[in-house]
């Protein structure tokens, strides 16, 4: 029995939904034969077999996630027997997995996150769908099965997952401690828990995070973790641009002008190891709003463009990844961020970073607004710019030099 893991589908994601199996159990396949579709954050694609032979298991139905690396299908592969060795998993580890989700009194050593694919060592991973909220505990079915059979009650168990996600660890410390364990009931969170079983009336139905939303979901939560943000703001006068002006091409251009007063915004920062890398070129990740949820795409070699070659860049990343077609390598790799909320609606914001990226740049919607001038006053167009900033790579000086720079391109004639 040969076992086929989901292989990294290029995109450096954690996992990929099951969107449909394009085999059945029981089919005989060809090598490179398309096997299933699959959902990433960026796009839905195809997986061809790496094996030529017949399909005995797969693991997982439409709407699962799998983990990457994670079992996917098992195989009987042409010329060997069903009990040659697997490719990257065991008969032991296999017997461990049945153990796990029928929650065994004797689980395997290794710790198990009880993921829609069985026994999956944890670490810092972000868990998926298979996470589950009962009574405000938030656990896989895996630990809900062994806290059930174990006879302990998941408000005596201390989370220690990512996410306050509780563990098999957690349930077997909390039996460990016995029935006497009690929780007492003025330590309850003021906070009522969630009705078991159904939402709260006329809340609607809870719906799982799914593609672009659960990667900007994470994306998010990094950024939260790791980045230690600071904004400011402040107003361009565009009031000499021609009607005609391409605002996001000004945005772009004004971008690579600041960057070379101060070059420290185009930049990435390691926290772990203290350091930052100063970029040469500009690849600009543009936020694109789209229905299936926000996603960045990178404009490459900004400074080494025409107004021309940059829109029609920003038209194709902005189609392909409505389209869900957008490459995978045009999703990453940015250098510095820019969003264009103020098409919708909002003057200031205090836009998310990005890491390993230490500076966003969010322009708001334009406004007319009456100014001093020599002489009188006059109604000038204005547009709100946002700047937010890692403040531990970038020092306030440098980011508002930064800004002013930008501030004077973006007023300067066409």
């Amino acid at each position: 029995m040969t076992t086929f893991h989901l292989p990294d589908l290029g995109e450096g994601l954690p996992d990929a939904e099951i969107v449909e199996w394009l085999i059945s159990e029981g089919d005989t396949v060809e090598l490179d034969q398309p096997m299933v579709s699959m959902e990433t954050a960026k796009a839905v694609v195809e997986v061809p077999s790496p094996f030529k032979g017949r399909v005995t298991t797969l693991h997982g139905k439409a709407g699962d996630v799998i983990k990457t690396g994670a079992p996917l299908a098992d195989f009987e592969v042409d010329g060997s027997s069903p009990e040659s060795a697997d490719s990257g998993s065991d008969s032991a580890s296999t017997e461990a997995e049945q153990d796990t989700l029928a929650g065994a009194s004797n689980p395997p050593s290794r710790e198990d996150s009880g993921t829609v694919v069985g026994n999956v060592e944890s670490g810092n991973e972000i868990l998926t769908e298979s996470v589950s909220t009962s009574n405000g505990h938030k656990m896989t079915p895996a630990v809900r099965a062994l806290a059930k059979k174990l006879k302990v009650d998941p408000a005596l168990c201390t989370p220690t997952g990512h996410g306050g996600v509780i563990t098999m660890a957690d349930v077997k410390k909390a039996a460990e401690r016995g029935p006497s364990t009690t929780q007492n009931p003025t330590d309850t969170p003021s906070r009522a828990p969630m009705p078991a079983g159904r939402p709260i009336e006329g809340a609607g139905e809870w719906q799982p995070l799914r593609g672009t939303r659960r990667a900007m979901a994470r994306s998010m939560s990094q950024s939260h973790a790791e980045v230690v943000p600071t904004s400011l703001m402040d107003d361009a006068d565009i009031d000499q641009w021609a009607a005609t002006e391409d605002m996001t091409v000004r945005l772009l251009r004004g971008l690579w002008v600041a960057s070379q007063q101060e070059p420290g915004l185009n930049a990435w920062f390691d926290g772990v190891n203290e350091q930052r890398l100063i970029h040469r070129d500009m690849h600009v990740g543009v936020a694109v709003d789209t229905p299936d949820g926000l996603m960045v795409a990178a404009l490459r070699h900004v400074n080494q463009k025409t107004a021309q070659q940059l829109r029609g860049d920003v038209d194709r990343l902005r189609d392909q990844s409505i389209n869900r077609s957008i490459p995978p390598e045009e999703m990453k790799d940015y250098t510095i961020m820019l969003s264009n909320f103020g098409k919708f609606a909002g003057r200031y914001a205090t836009p998310v970073i990005a890491p390993p990226c230490v500076a966003i740049i969010a322009a708001g919607a334009v406004r007319h607004q009456v100014v001093p001038v020599i002489g009188g006053i006059e109604t000038h167009r204005i547009m709100p710019i946002s700047l937010t900033f890692d403040h531990r790579a970038v020092t306030g000086g440098e980011a508002a030099r930064f800004l002013s720079a930008l501030l004077n391109d973006l007023s300067a004639p066409c």
